[in-house]
């Protein structure tokens, strides 16, 4: 195993550890343990993409975890933040949503073919929704400014999340029509190839019946000749 699958896989096991301390705020100075585990865990995310390119150990076992680890971490923590009564319910629906029907997506166009990139607007909702989830946990203890902050991030994660599913809805309509069209022209090449050897095995066959004739007349006129 390479360092950046190792990482990415930390992330996976450090989270059932970050709900266990969001969710427990009996526990002392529980809201710092739970930010910076959640930080940590964050701070993977970027670490084994960085290692991954400059090594060049991208694999493909790290392109299927690391999505998958991502959004196990960001859905695990809304849904306590939701549980602290933090974080709307509607709002942690529509980003947890918005990643289920994104993953969706690029599970249809890996079976047409084609690839969905990670748009700008996703890196920027994954910014901020480490923030956001950042400034909640620690909103929940201080308040004030840290809350309000947190909430309006929280807003622009939403915000993010609707505008960036919109942009993957477009590319996976473009390149799914693409792909289609390639499979029609495709075939529609093979079934002309298809016409064209039958037609040419039908000629074929009218040339050789044609000489059959032709060689049968020479041998009537030859006969008649000798005759």
């Amino acid at each position: 195993m390479n360092l950046p699958n190792a990482l990415t896989l930390g992330r996976i096991f450090l989270i059932p550890l970050v709900v266990v301390v969001l969710l427990t705020t009996r526990m002392a100075n529980w809201a710092a343990w739970g930010a910076g585990l959640f930080l940590a865990a964050a701070l993977t995310d970027l670490l084994d993409g960085y290692f991954a390119r400059r090594r060049g150990q991208v694999t493909t076992v790290g392109r299927l975890l690391d999505p998958i680890a991502d959004k196990l971490l960001i859905s695990s923590a809304l849904i306590s933040l939701v549980q602290l009564d933090v974080a709307p319910a509607w709002m942690v629906a529509i980003i947890i949503g918005r990643e289920f029907a994104v993953s969706g997506l690029r599970s249809i166009a890996a079976h047409e073919g084609f690839s969905i990139d990670v748009s700008t607007l996703g890196k920027g909702k994954m910014v901020a929704q480490v923030a956001a989830v950042t400034g909640l946990i620690l909103g929940r203890v201080w308040g004030g400014w840290v809350m309000g902050t947190a909430r309006l991030l929280l807003w622009a994660v939403v915000i993010f999340a609707l505008l960036s599913l919109v942009q993957y809805l477009r590319e996976f309509w473009s390149k799914l029509d693409d792909s289609i069209k390639y499979r029609e022209r495709r075939r529609l090449r093979i079934l002309e190839r298809r016409r064209q050897r039958i037609a040419e095995r039908r000629e074929l066959r009218r040339l050789r019946k044609l000489e059959r004739l032709n060689q049968k007349q020479r041998a009537s006129l030859g006969q008649e000749d000798s005759g």
